[in-house]
């Protein structure tokens, strides 16, 4: 049996790809509310993480922050002391690569493997399993879980040791939210010069500075409508985890650090639960 341990906007949609190709699942999240609608479909329900490693020799895990990993993984009922030898734990949070680190050998103190494997995308790419993971850990691991990976994506790239793929995904997410910040920007100074909105954000579509995914936060920023597809709350939170692994690296990023600030901004002005795209909304409120 599978476990899953995540339930939020993103794992429980892969979730319900698993059971979409017929896997049995074992589900766990903090409130059991999130996961009536996979228990509907047929998956079973773990009070606790250990429960989950009880019944489950593959364990997947999509949770918030390293906080929250560590504490179903090692924490009170976490799962990794009652996983049967040889089990693997695939991490697919996207946390810092040191801490990925520190997970795997957290697991292979009691003889578990670990991948980490975050993942490229947001809500509508996880309901139509078009997510893209980055894999980092042993390649054979990676090839025993390739085809539940492939349930819920698209795209599955081997990155190398632990650690490699969650060292990506921070790379790709720094790239997100500058590209979100500057594109919110331009769209702002481009109304203050009395252009209409709709007629500033196509105009920079059209053009070849815009990166590709805002094409699909057009309508977001035109209308108005800052549902949730990735909460700007995550978006700050991977870059925290950009800065804090930059200092490991001794490397400096003042423009990713400009970026984290003004993202922290916006949480604390109420805009933490809405899509990241309302950064705009943010600037354009100030």
């Amino acid at each position: 049996m599978i476990g899953f341990i995540g339930l939020g906007i993103m794992g429980s949609r892969m979730a319900g790809r698993l059971l979409a190709h017929g896997h049995a699942l074992i589900v766990h999240n903090r409130s059991q509310e999130k996961a009536e609608p996979l228990l509907n479909q047929g998956a079973r329900w773990a009070a606790s993480p250990k429960e989950v490693a009880e019944h489950a020799d593959i364990v997947f895990t999509m949770l918030a922050n390293p906080k929250a990993v560590e504490t179903v993984a090692i924490g009170e009922n976490g799962f990794l002391d009652h996983l049967a030898e040889g089990s693997l734990w695939v991490d697919m949070s996207t946390v810092d690569p040191s801490f990925s680190r520190r997970m795997a050998q957290e697991a292979g103190k009691r003889k578990v493997r670990f991948l980490d494997a975050p993942v490229a995308g947001s809500k509508i790419p996880a309901e139509k399993g078009e997510l893209v993971f980055h894999v980092g850990g042993k390649a054979e691991d990676l090839e025993e879980v390739r085809p539940l990976l492939e349930c819920m994506g698209r795209a599955v790239h081997h990155q190398g040791e632990v650690g490699s793929g969650t060292a990506m995904k921070i790379v790709i997410n720094l790239m997100l939210a500058q590209s979100m910040a500057a594109f919110a920007e331009a769209v702002t100074l481009g109304e203050a010069l009395g252009f209409d909105k709709a007629h500033v954000v196509d105009t920079l579509l059209g053009g070849a500075t815009a990166a590709p995914f805002l094409r699909g936060k057009r309508d977001k920023i035109v209308n108005g409508d800052f549902e949730p597809e990735f909460p700007l709350e995550h978006m700050q939170k991977d870059l925290q985890l950009v800065a804090q692994t930059a200092f490991e690296q001794n490397v400096a990023l003042p423009l990713a650090n400009a970026g984290k600030e003004l993202y922290a901004l916006a949480k604390q002005k109420g805009y933490r639960g809405q899509d990241f795209s309302a950064i705009y909304q943010f600037l354009k409120d100030r």
